[in-house]
């Protein structure tokens, strides 16, 4: 439960929300992603597509995959990019990547006709993340998104993340990791007096 939690973020800049174990970090991500409802106060998108609410410039990038065993990695990002939809903002994205693009760019194009229940942990990470991509979306909330990535993988994932903030989009993310972000925001969430959570400033 949060009380007196408020924070702005404009766009082309990371909030990194840490805090130990429990706190309350995925918890914060999935009420911004609208999978729990707020019992009081509001979030609010400014920019974004008319009469489209904020969850649906979001993507969700949790600890689960979401990824369908039975299809191959090429036909479970052609099946997300059919279900869900890119989120046209002016100015922002080039639009979205193909498939097979995007399964090259994180490294697994060689996997695209494998049934991904063939996948390492690593591989359909990195397929997750590929969602990223074929459907573009501006905000990206991301929670522990180096978990089970190599280090070569996770400077991909670095490098797409900083040129999704250089685009303009903004990225929330709850880690223990040391991000190597262009520009970032940290929340430290805490137990106690929730009025006075620090937000700090870290340009990197």
């Amino acid at each position: 439960m949060f009380e007196d939690l408020s924070f702005s973020l404009e766009g082309g800049c990371a909030l990194v929300v840490t805090g130990a174990n429990g706190i309350g970090k995925s918890s914060l991500l999935r009420t911004l992603a609208g999978l729990v409802p707020l019992a009081h106060g509001s979030i609010r998108l400014e920019g974004g597509v008319p009469d489209t609410p904020p969850e649906e410039h979001i993507h969700y990038f949790g600890h689960q995959d979401a990824v369908k065993p039975a299809l191959s990695a090429l036909e479970n990002l052609r099946f997300w990019q059919s279900f869900s939809a890119a989120a046209h903002v002016s100015g922002f994205s080039d639009g979205p990547v193909k498939p097979l693009e995007a399964l090259d760019i994180l490294g697994i194009g060689h996997t695209a006709q494998l049934p991904a229940a063939f996948l390492s942990a690593g591989q359909k990470r990195r397929l997750s993340l590929c969602r990223l991509l074929v459907t573009p979306r501006p905000i990206w909330l991301m929670d522990e998104p180096t978990a089970a990535l190599d280090r070569v993988s996770e400077t991909q994932l670095l490098n797409l993340m900083n040129t999704h903030l250089a685009a303009g989009g903004l990225i929330v993310t709850a880690t223990h990791a040391d991000l190597a972000l262009e520009k970032t925001l940290i929340l430290h969430l805490q137990t106690g007096d929730t009025a006075d959570l620090p937000l700090e400033e870290a340009m990197q």
